[in-house]
């Protein structure tokens, strides 16, 4: 009878899995995400008259 295969996690040592903090540093992927941009009134007002689907029911 053979032995069943090896796995990764099988093996002994290794990096040990540290435990994240409070206000850690963010990772590469979330530090490369763009900034959310604010709309003035303005824009918002432009935006908005430009779809009337989007305008409230009243």
């Amino acid at each position: 009878m053979s032995k069943p295969p090896m796995r990764l996690s099988d093996l002994k040592g290794g990096t040990p899995k540290t435990e994240p903090k409070a206000y850690s540093k963010a990772s590469p992927k979330m530090a490369r995400l763009k900034k959310g941009k604010v709309l003035t009134e303005a824009e918002k007002a432009a935006f908005l008259a430009s779809r009337p689907d989007l305008k409230p029911k009243g």
